[in-house]
């Protein structure tokens, strides 16, 4: 058996649903990534910019690079239910435990093993940890194509993948690209985003993602595309939700990526009254703290003013004198679309004109 051949299977016992491996070349994608970043659509991530020239080539993640081992592990457990008018839904790949870390501690055993294979062999792991377009190195090592919603896809498994990858400077056997792009004439994920952030096939507008606006963004949510967020409380799955790819990709039994919270939803009269201390305990370990105590309450506030719930205005009623501006902001917004009787035919966001019962609070 080769040393590649080892590998993969190494791989696959470490629970890595694929595995790929592409030689450390310039990226086919990395003049359409300049362009991304050059029109503004990656709004204030400025990490983008700061280590797009670092992005051209995987020399500059490892030295003397050779090969680059991708693998994916498919995050797709339980189907969400229904939730309650003022839960707050979290996109799917924030379920469980943070990835990051159970992505990593596996591609290092993987490199721990190609080392005992390879005595001398220079290797780094990488899991969004670094300027390499995993994406574009996932399709080159033959994982699957990148979809109009500028996900990877793959045909047994869908989009619903964590990608990692394994830089090292021994020179491995190549998998063939994968050339075909199998969405076809299908729009559905351009059509469903609420907010209208595709600008055209395979480009996101960072900007209007209701992601980068309940995880990136810092400031305040837009109040143009408040209503738009419905309610996702961290990250969207709704471009996810409706690819074909998607519908037949099977279930994940592995622990880590299972839901804490039922329906990946949290309560968010719950949440409101949380203090600092118990927040940091309630994401800790996960992926929510990406967006940090403040772009949490802010989050919850815009969410609340989007359900149809007159009970939101119980909840709003600590988030309007919370320490951060930015949270008193989104919570003041908020208690304008909370009526005090809001018909079930007329949802929040479209402001029903009712009396709000928080307005002495303003």
């Amino acid at each position: 058996m080769s040393i590649t051949a080892r590998i993969r299977a190494r791989a696959g016992g470490l629970g890595f649903d694929l595995v790929g491996i592409a030689p450390a070349v310039t990226p086919a994608g990395v003049t359409h990534f300049r362009d991304w970043v050059e029109r503004g659509f990656a709004g204030e991530m400025d990490y983008m910019r700061r280590h797009a020239a670092a992005r051209e080539h995987p020399r500059h993640v490892l030295d003397g690079v050779r090969s680059i081992v991708m693998v994916a592990m498919n995050y797709r457990t339980v189907e969400p239910g229904p939730v309650e008018p003022l839960d707050g839904r979290i996109s799917r790949y924030a379920w469980g435990d943070d990835y990051h870390v159970i992505l990593r501690e596996r591609i290092k055993q993987l490199g721990d093993f190609l080392h005992d294979e390879l005595p001398g062999c220079r290797t780094r792991a990488v899991v969004d940890t670094a300027p390499l377009l995993e994406r574009d190195f996932a399709q080159f090592a033959g994982l699957g194509w990148i979809g109009k919603n500028t996900m990877l896809i793959n045909k047994r498994l869908g989009s619903w993948l964590f990608l990692g990858a394994l830089l090292t400077d021994a020179e491995l056997d190549y998998d063939e690209p994968h050339v075909a792009d199998h969405c076809g004439t299908c729009t559905r994920c351009l059509d469903a985003c609420p907010t209208q952030a595709f600008v055209g096939p395979h480009q996101l507008d960072s900007r209007r993602c209701i992601s980068y606006l309940t995880i990136e963004l810092r400031g305040p949510i837009p109040e143009d595309l408040r209503p738009d967020v419905g309610n996702w409380l961290f990250g969207c799955d709704v471009c996810q939700e409706v690819c074909p790819w998607n519908t037949k990709a099977p279930a994940s039994d592995e622990p880590g990526f299972q839901p804490a919270e039922p329906n990946g939803a949290v309560n968010l009269s719950t949440l409101a009254q949380f203090s600092d201390s118990e927040l940091d305990a309630f994401v800790h370990g996960t992926t929510l703290t990406r967006t940090r105590a403040a772009g949490l309450r802010r989050n919850a506030a815009v969410v609340l003013g989007n359900c149809e719930a007159p009970e939101a205005a119980t909840a709003l009623a600590s988030l309007l004198h919370d320490s951060s501006p930015v949270v008193r902001d989104a919570a003041r917004w908020a208690v304008q679309c909370v009526p005090t009787d809001c018909p079930p035919t007329n949802p929040c966001s479209q402001r029903c004109g009712t009396e709000p019962n928080l307005s002495s609070q303003l």
